[in-house]
């Protein structure tokens, strides 16, 4: 798989919804995770992110213009143990709890579908990063409408195991802005990422687009330690 530039990806993309990223530095030392949110309606855009414990959740920016709380508030990282969860939904929430009951990352996604929001579907797209002993891994998740057909339910799953340095892998909700909004499809794109937590906090928002773009999440642990640091920007301030 060609490497891309999640720049170019980026601001060549008017509307990839929500994304997550994960990786590893060039250095090979620090885990790299970064997940965005994006929006059209006044609904949408009327949110920030804020930390929760050693997670973040969503919350709303003025309290007073939420009208549909069900899809747009959630809780998108938390943390188990050695284990952090991504994702652009509440099946952050399904996955945290069933793991923490013993099930796999796979089994606890079989429980849920995509999004009830007809008649985009937008799928749920997960990940989960594992670091122990000075080794990392990740994987990664979408569900998905069969091509907008809400009877039928598609789940694709993605291991990465010691990832490469330098290298992360992105997976988005849409393939472009549409109405409907047309799913993302593939596997997740090889990207680079940056050794610098600042310099590629940056160069991400910098290059979703300035209309829709919402808030922005990156995190980088520590390999060796599980120390991590975390920076948060919100369009609503």
């Amino acid at each position: 798989m060609r490497a891309l530039s999640i720049e170019k990806e980026l601001k060549e993309n008017s509307y990839p919804g929500r994304g997550i990223i994960l990786g590893k530095t060039s250095d090979g030392k620090k885990a790299v995770s970064a997940y965005f949110i994006m929006g059209r309606s006044e609904n949408s855009r009327n949110r920030v992110f804020v930390e929760d414990g050693e997670g973040i959740r969503t919350q709303a920016f003025d309290p007073s213009k939420l009208t549909d709380p069900s899809l747009i508030i959630y809780s998108p990282v938390r943390v188990l143990g050695n284990k952090t969860i991504v994702t652009n939904g509440d099946q952050t929430d399904t996955i945290h709890d069933l793991m923490g009951q013993g099930k796999t990352f796979e089994e606890s996604l079989r429980t849920r579908e995509f999004e009830p929001d007809a008649p985009n579907y937008t799928p749920r797209i997960s990940g989960i990063m594992k670091i122990e002993e000075g080794t990392y891994n990740y994987a990664m998740s979408i569900l998905k409408s069969n091509n907008g057909d809400a009877s039928s339910c598609h789940r694709y799953s993605f291991a990465y195991t010691n990832p490469k340095a330098g290298e992360g892998h992105f997976i988005h909700t849409y393939m472009h802005d549409g109405n409907p909004l047309p799913s993302f499809e593939g596997e997740p794109k090889l990207v680079d990422v940056k050794d610098d937590i600042d310099e590629y906090t940056e160069l991400l928002w910098s290059s979703l687009n300035a209309d829709n773009k919402v808030s922005l999440f990156v995190r980088y642990i520590d390999i060796a330690t599980g120390n991590y640091e975390t920076r948060i920007i919100n369009k609503n301030k």
